[in-house]
């Protein structure tokens, strides 16, 4: 199980460039914050860490350890909650970030796309959990296509809101996995999630503004057909 974690997060390691909007102010705010001597490559963390290379490292090792640790903790019977998704998110960063687990209260977006105003995330975090997750947790279907159905929807709706200050997409794919091992999959290869399937990923998630899933649908679809392919070649 370790090599296998370790394996997928060396191929998904980088997180994405996010930029906040200046709407409204975030003097103050320790995650609107970076380390002095950063050049803005480094939030403010608890470590002192001014290095970005040396931070992505400390993420991805807190990452392989976190997910570990989550891998055996849910069960194939558990449905998720908003509360469980901070507790992801806490249990990965809280040794790094001090706002770990935490909703975020700055705005993001990227490419000029705007992910969910900080205000509205508490309410939009209690939809997915009364909406999504009750739906599509515990990830156990009587078919393939369901599962994958289920973990794009989630995943996309997740995406979205982008509840954290860092680390959501990777936080979304641990879900992603665990809901995955919920319905008697191996842990999911993301590596192929660059270049051009990095552009129609990101427009799949914005499809999922209107309720389409279908784009983020049949990444997943590759996704699995990937991971099982791989899977069966170790064997």
């Amino acid at each position: 199980m370790i090599k296998l974690v370790s394996m997928f997060f060396l191929q998904n390691r980088q997180p994405m460039t996010l930029k906040h909007s200046d709407r409204y102010s975030t003097q103050g705010l320790t995650e609107g914050q970076f380390e002095a001597s950063s050049k803005k490559r480094v939030y403010k963390n608890l470590l002192g860490v001014t290095s970005k290379q040396e931070m992505d490292k400390l993420e991805f090792h807190a990452l392989v350890q976190a997910s570990l640790k989550l891998f055996s903790f849910y069960d194939d019977k558990h449905q998720f909650t908003a509360k469980d998704i901070k507790k992801i998110h806490k249990i990965w960063l809280s040794k790094i970030y001090s706002w770990a687990g935490k909703y975020r209260q700055i705005n993001l977006s990227k490419g000029g796309f705007p992910f969910a105003a900080a205000n509205q995330i508490p309410k939009l975090m209690k939809e997915l959990e009364k909406n999504e997750l009750k739906k599509f947790t515990p990830c156990c279907f009587n078919t393939l296509n369901k599962a994958i159905k289920a973990m794009a929807v989630v995943h996309t709706e997740l995406v979205l809101i982008h509840p954290f200050r860092e680390g959501n997409g990777r936080m979304s794919r641990i879900l992603a996995n665990l809901m995955a091992l919920q319905a008697g999959l191996p842990v999911l290869n993301f590596g192929a999630l660059k270049g051009q399937t990095q552009k129609k990923y990101f427009a799949a998630v914005r499809a999922g503004l209107n309720r389409e899933y279908q784009p983020m649908i049949k990444i997943f679809e590759a996704i699995v057909k990937r991971t099982l392919k791989k899977y069966k070649q170790r064997q």
